[in-house]
């Protein structure tokens, strides 16, 4: 029988595509996807209890309350579910290998280009949920922690990612504003997934940044969106996070990702040069690539 690995927030992005993708990238896995439909986190005896039914013996934790707006507005709970249900998985998880997903904005977006050994500041309540959850997780020396910078791709529930939000946005006749000063080194999701089941098998726990090539703003990103998809254009203005009236919004959180891409047999890819290979080629820009984009 092969080992069960539990991948906590299947209905997510990246658990949705972590799941999809292990019968390619992880055939050695028995993979069980764990959505909220079928587990509370927060609810510990429920989480011990399916903890005895899959004795898993790899756990990759993606669960987490994610939207900024979301943690601003019930910090209480944003703190059950990204720090008090992480701590009860990694305790659970103590003996075999615990990955857990973390995000660029523990860090204040003052410096850019990111590496591990940088001090966190976050600006935000996800952020600080997330920074705390990270130093729970790396108490145990053979569990890790990964930062995943902005990821686009289709989650199941078709309202996870970044790309997602900014159609919704569009079909409602909505206007986006898209900062010009404001940095990210955003990813798709088909790579990251892959990165993710190929840094498993590496068996090197430790502290890393995993995101794509580039360092663009959030208008180049939009820009590049409106190639493929066209109806994005009229919608999408250019402006400046000075001009932002609402919380702090972190200026610049690219990444450097050269610690995991060490441990990579494929390149990280470039978001441009991604969905230039896929407009030319008529496939989903998210998905896993085929050979001659590896």
């Amino acid at each position: 029988m092969k080992p069960i690995a539990l991948i906590t927030g299947a209905a997510g992005l990246i658990g949705g595509y972590l799941v999809r993708t292990a019968a390619r990238w992880a055939p050695q896995w028995d993979v069980r996807g764990l959505s909220r439909a079928g587990a509370d986190l927060t609810d510990s005896p429920q989480v011990a209890e399916l903890w005895r039914r899959y004795y898993p013996s790899l756990v990759i934790h993606c669960a987490a309350l994610s939207r900024t707006g979301a943690c601003e507005q019930d910090p209480a709970r944003a703190r059950r579910i990204n720090v008090d249900a992480t701590r009860h998985l990694a305790d659970l998880a103590h003996g075999i290998p615990f990955v857990f997903l973390s995000t660029d904005q523990v860090f204040d977006g003052s410096k850019g280009n990111y590496v591990e050994t940088d001090g966190v500041n976050p600006l935000n309540v996800y952020g600080q949920t997330k920074a705390e959850a990270e130093q729970v997780v790396l108490q145990n020396p053979a569990h890790s922690v990964i930062r995943i910078a902005l990821t686009a791709g289709t989650s199941p529930t078709r309202d996870r990612s970044f790309v997602e939000d900014m159609l919704r946005s569009v079909e409602k006749g909505s206007m986006l504003t898209l900062f010009t000063d404001e940095f990210r080194c955003p990813i798709p999701a088909g790579p990251l997934a892959r990165a993710l089941w190929e840094f498993v098998a590496q068996q090197r726990p430790g502290l890393y940044h995993l995101g794509g090539r580039e360092r663009l703003s959030r208008w180049e990103i939009g820009d590049l969106l409106a190639r493929w998809y066209p109806e994005f254009a009229p919608s999408i203005q250019p402006g400046s996070v000075a001009d932002y009236q609402g919380p702090p919004r972190p200026p610049d959180l690219s990444m450097c990702s050269d610690k995991i891409q060490a441990l990579l047999p494929f390149r990280l890819p470039g978001f441009r040069q991604w969905l230039s290979v896929g407009s030319h080629q008529g496939i989903d820009p998210w998905d896993e690539p085929p050979s001659d984009r590896q």
